[in-house]
């Protein structure tokens, strides 16, 4: 399917160019009651911890509660589905991270478009994928986990928390751009996935850094390197893929949406909020301490960012002929 990637951009970029004093008049207004914010993943996980940041930020800012109201399920559709159908009013906002981009490509019988009925409102943060590996496991560096797969083609694992996550496709293009035959063990979450690696039934992983720096802070598990495009801050002395792999980058993110046909003066002023938390020193650190770095920008910037991911797995997963049921 041929995704609207420029109308996705172009509607994305009126809010950008919202004028101010439209802004300050729809502040008076906005909010007026309580907002939702929709979460597609449990309680406790990553999505769940920067939604409530996010919404703790909010309600005190802009006087309204900000509710995260978590619909975990069907690769986050059942939420983004809430989402699309709600009313346009800036009232049903959506959690987005980087499963929405795969998914744009894996899912073929929805009801919905999330590029075409989902407008983007400001990215959060942007989140490195760790490849950790078990103790007993024998290659530390990804050099030599490399040459350990080529050495026993098909007998190298790799856990995910999901068949189509950035994490199932970060590693399928891993495995494409050296040339390794690893097989893909899918879990039902990525915290499922870490107990058999812990345990030995996997060898590596592919988890994002946040669910992951606790056990490796621990030592339970070893990180042989990042997946972006420089090393990360709370990682500093384990390596980006990129310095082995040349031209590899990897990443998840997490931002807001609304339902299309949301007033981009509404828009806007959510946005504005948004980049004010991320430039706070406070929540800066708490975003810091969970393994991400501070993404702000404007709907079009987080409209680019998007559209741009969506190409770039798009070519993985067809290459990598992945499918989901």
């Amino acid at each position: 399917m041929k995704l609207p990637r420029r109308n996705f951009i172009h509607l994305a970029a009126g809010a950008a160019m919202l004028p101010a004093a439209s802004r300050t008049a729809w502040g008076r207004t906005y909010p007026t009651r309580p907002v939702r914010i929709i979460v597609g993943l449990s309680p406790g996980g990553t999505a769940d911890i920067v939604a409530r940041l996010m919404s703790e930020w909010l309600s005190k800012r802009l006087g309204q509660q900000f509710i995260v109201d978590n619909r975990p399920g069907a690769s986050g559709n059942i939420a983004a589905e809430a989402v699309v159908h709600a009313p346009a009013d800036g009232y049903t906002l959506l959690l987005i991270n980087g499963n929405y981009a795969t998914g744009a490509s894996l899912f073929k019988n929805l009801d919905f478009n999330f590029i075409r009925d989902i407008a983007p409102v400001g990215s959060i943060d942007r989140e490195a994928i760790v490849i950790g590996a078990n103790l007993a496991f024998p290659p530390k560096t990804v050099p030599e986990l490399v040459a350990y797969a080529k050495a026993h083609p098909g007998k190298v694992n790799f856990a995910s928390p999901g068949t189509g996550t950035v994490q199932h496709v970060a590693a399928e293009m891993f495995k494409m751009m050296t040339g390794v035959d690893m097989v893909h063990v899918p879990y039902r979450g990525g915290a499922l996935a870490l107990t058999d690696v812990f345990a030995g039934r996997v060898q590596t992983i592919f988890a994002a850094l946040p669910l992951s720096i606790q056990y490796i802070r621990s030592g339970k598990l070893r990180p042989l390197a990042v997946t972006t495009a420089q090393r990360s801050k709370v990682l500093p002395n384990t390596p980006a893929v990129g310095e082995f792999v040349p031209g590899y980058e990897a990443s998840t993110w997490y931002g807001i949406g609304a339902p299309k046909g949301t007033p981009a003066e509404v828009i806007g002023i959510i946005n504005g909020e948004i980049n004010a938390a991320l430039v706070d020193p406070t929540m800066k650190a708490r975003i810091a301490d969970l393994g991400g770095a501070s993404l702000a920008g404007s709907p079009a910037d987080f409209a680019t960012l998007i559209a741009d991911d969506i190409e770039k797995w798009r070519k993985v997963i067809r290459a990598a002929n992945i499918k989901v049921d």
